[in-house]
């Protein structure tokens, strides 16, 4: 990832719905949620999810798919890393201590 496709990565996520929809679709795993889940879950009209889905659509920090009648969004998952990776790629900097924080914190997940 890029500087610029970072910074449209946190474009998009420094908004509190698009936020939490990022993070509701991390935890729905690979499957994904109907749109109209994904509303409901974050207390949005349809219409303002749509809005916020696309938004992060075209950042690149979610996918769609047609299922029948339904769309389902899901994490992009190898967009979400190469951002981590963007923030961490030069944390060390020959001092391994210094992401041990992150690195903790990655360990901790319950995947």
């Amino acid at each position: 990832m890029d500087e610029a496709q970072a910074l449209n990565a946190f474009a998009a996520l420094s908004q509190e719905t698009r936020l939490q929809i990022v993070r509701l679709l991390v935890k729905a795993g690979p499957e994904g949620l109907a749109a109209g889940v994904i509303g409901e879950a974050v207390g949005a009209s349809s219409s303002k999810a749509s809005f916020h889905l696309s938004h992060l659509e075209q950042a690149g920090l979610i996918t769609s798919r047609r299922e029948s009648r339904s769309i389902l969004y899901s994490a992009a998952y190898p967009a979400l890393a190469g951002l981590v990776g963007f923030l961490m790629r030069d944390c060390c900097q020959g001092h391994p201590e210094v992401c041990e924080p992150a690195m903790a914190a990655l360990a901790a997940c319950n995947c």
